[in-house]
């Protein structure tokens, strides 16, 4: 006896909605999708998109409005240190355009050919992103390079020191509000770019340095410490790029996996949980999982458990909003059922 339900596809906890009708609805039905499922899990997904994008705009302008400062004082002062810096400034603000857009993609509904919806739009934003901070480290490096074989000295060193202080201050304020908004919806890509941010704010100490150095007599102090944010700038691009990597390829964290195993044992009638697969699809969870249950449990009873299973499954994992729980008489009892299907694994 096998009962499979899937959650999302159908099924609820018994939360009445309306879909709507009429010109309006349909239009709004082209940007926030619509499930059966319940409607406050629905309204929580909706939400967590709207605070992604709320965070993307303000950190956007915070950041914009730093990396234009910076840019007066390039001019000003002739430093390759804060050029690269600034660079980095604006890559990392721009960063926040492809997240935005797959903010507002992931909200369309799922449609026949796209049936788990459009959150993997914020894997492919995160591809935006890396090849966003290549370009930045590629031509900081062109530039300290190019320092280095054509000196320049550096003017204004009290200025400059002003504008490392000025990066840090605004790329740390940036980073404290998408990683608390990124842990908060469950975004991995929202509180990788906060993580980035910070990595930013550092960076533009070092340009401090490059001015402690000028200001002493060092010619080669700028340029040095411009090509050390460019290793700086490297780093973050290798830790950016295993992060896309691991979410383009459904790694997830072990412990969410042993926390959702934990959970459907616990769940009353459970007997064994013989697999469970956990996937992120943009800032959502999504789980599929085998569950053992008595040989004698009827069909009625059986479909019930899966409920009780999923349920139990959405309060204690955060960020899962849908499952699929297939449900299995005792392994004695199974065997012939899977004899069907072995030879295909």
């Amino acid at each position: 006896m096998h009962a499979d339900k899937q959650v999302g596809a159908g099924h609820g906890h018994g939360h009445g909605h309306g879909h709507g009708h009429g010109f309006a609805a349909k239009v709004r039905e082209l940007f926030v999708p619509h499930s059966h499922d319940s409607s406050d899990r629905l309204d929580s997904a909706l939400e967590a998109s709207r605070e992604g994008l709320r965070c993307l705009k303000i950190s956007f302008a915070g950041l914009m409005l730093t990396a234009i400062i910076q840019t007066v004082i390039v001019v000003y002062t002739n430093s390759v240190a804060l050029l690269g810096d600034t660079l980095h400034n604006y890559a990392d603000a721009l960063t926040a355009i492809p997240l935005a857009i797959a903010f507002l993609v992931g909200r369309r509904v799922a449609t026949r050919a796209y049936t788990y919806g459009f959150g993997r739009a914020e894997d492919l934003a995160g591809i935006v992103v890396v090849v966003l901070i290549a370009a930045s480290s590629a031509y900081a490096g062109y530039e300290a390079v190019r320092r280095f074989i054509h000196p320049s000295d550096v003017r204004h060193v009290g200025v400059l020191i002003v504008a490392g202080v000025v990066g840090f201050l605004g790329n740390e304020v940036v980073a404290q509000y998408r990683i608390r908004t990124g842990r908060r919806i469950g975004s991995a890509a929202l509180v990788a770019d906060g993580l980035h941010a910070r990595t930013d704010g550092f960076t533009s100490l070092a340009v401090v340095l490059s001015a402690v150095g000028a200001w002493l007599g060092f010619r080669l102090a700028d340029p040095i410490v411009g090509l050390l944010i460019t290793v700086a700038i490297l780093f973050v691009l290798r830790d950016a790029a295993r992060e896309v990597y691991r979410r383009l390829m459904d790694a997830v964290d072990p412990a969410l996996v042993d926390q959702a195993e934990q959970i459907i044992r616990a769940t009353p009638g459970v007997v064994d949980v013989p697999g469970i697969r956990l996937r992120w699809i943009g800032h959502s969870l999504r789980a599929e999982a085998r569950i053992t249950v008595d040989s004698a449990t009827s069909l009625v009873d059986a479909h019930h458990l899966s409920h009780q299973a999923e349920h139990a499954l959405i309060h204690g994992v955060r960020r899962l909003t849908s499952a699929t729980i297939h449900i299995e008489p005792l392994v004695t009892d199974a065997s012939p059922a899977h004899q069907l299907v072995a030879h295909h694994h």
